[in-house]
């Protein structure tokens, strides 16, 4: 089969077309064949193993010092067909249409890959029937990890929301939910993806390069941080009493200031990472199949060209997500 082999920490270049061994499915995998997958500005990061120390450091040692051994196709979500189930496989059948994560091992960028039935790492589950491979593939991340925060900040109809970074994966799908959840939301982007914004439901927009939202004198109760790079002390104050901080990827300085403030005062700083369900997968497909979400994609590109969707990835300009297409 086919797969873009990751051959070198650095550019997009070190990303090289190439065939590899076809996957056998274990006694509790299914064999997926993949149509579609994406490019995250997350999978950027990983590629060149920019990422904070305490993660990029036990990371290099696990999986080559040099260059990559054991994980060598990058690609955290997608979306295909099952071709074969193992024998111990109760849920799926062949034929069916998924998409799923694909946890820490990753491998995406292939024409097939190996997911097991009920990981506590891997989201898996059938496909919206109102999504075409392409618009399923970029559902899992962004959508798991927008659930994932604003459920923890408990919204309620008629609160303040505001995203920091909402034209990207994770901020696309934070808009949509929030407004599902009945907040009143703001976001926060470049000026060429405002009105895209607009369109998936913000109620308010802001260009960061001609407002700070921190010195506005407007208050949120919740503020989403999307791409780690809202002022700490500015974000805190404005906030409301008792309003929540959440912070997707945040630095480490952060994550210290914000357990401080959460012992200190009312207001509450949430971090982390989303944890990978299927049951939560299947509740975005449910939301999906109601109509209240829907995909942004920016540009489609093939297999052969990952490369080449990194480099516009790094650009800064994406509009929601970039897919890879990998099977007609």
């Amino acid at each position: 089969m086919k797969a873009v082999v990751w051959m070198e920490y650095g550019p997009p270049e070190g990303l090289q077309l190439k065939e590899v061994q076809k996957p056998d499915p274990k006694e509790n995998e299914v064999l997926v064949k993949i149509h579609a997958t994406t490019v995250t500005a997350g999978d950027c990061e990983m590629r060149r193993l920019e990422l904070p120390l305490f993660f990029s450091t036990p990371m290099r040692v696990f999986n080559g010092l040099r260059a990559p051994k054991r994980i060598t196709v990058l690609g955290q979500e997608l979306a295909g067909e099952i071709e074969a189930v193992g024998e111990g496989v109760k849920s799926f059948k062949p034929g069916e249409r998924v998409f799923a994560t694909t946890g820490f091992n990753l491998g995406g960028y292939a024409e097939y890959i190996c997911l097991p039935e009920g990981a506590e790492d891997i989201a898996l589950a059938k496909m919206p029937a109102n999504m075409t491979f392409e618009e399923a593939a970029a559902v899992p991340f962004g959508g798991l990890e927008s659930l994932h925060f604003l459920r923890r900040a408990n919204i309620q109809k008629g609160q303040q929301l505001l995203i920091n970074g909402a034209g990207g994966s994770i901020g696309t799908f934070g808009v949509q939910l929030a407004k599902h959840f009945g907040a009143e939301v703001t976001a926060i982007d470049s000026a060429g993806k405002l009105e895209m914004l607009r369109s998936i439901g913000a109620d308010h927009v802001i260009d960061y390069t001609r407002q700070d939202f921190t010195t506005s004198g407007v208050k949120y109760d919740v503020i989403f941080d999307v791409i780690g790079k809202s002022p700490f002390s500015g974000s805190i104050r404005s906030l409301e009493e008792s309003g929540y901080f959440l912070m997707a990827n945040p630095r480490i300085s952060y994550m210290l200031r914000g357990l401080w403030v959460s012992k200190r005062s009312s207001k509450k700083v949430v971090s982390g990472t989303a944890p990978q369900r299927s049951e939560d997968l299947n509740y975005l497909k449910e939301l999906i199949e109601a109509g209240h979400l829907r995909t942004v994609i920016d540009r489609t590109y093939q297999l052969e060209q990952t490369a080449e969707a990194h480099r516009y990835v790094e650009t800064g300009a994406k509009q929601g997500n970039l897919i890879i297409k990998v099977s007609p």
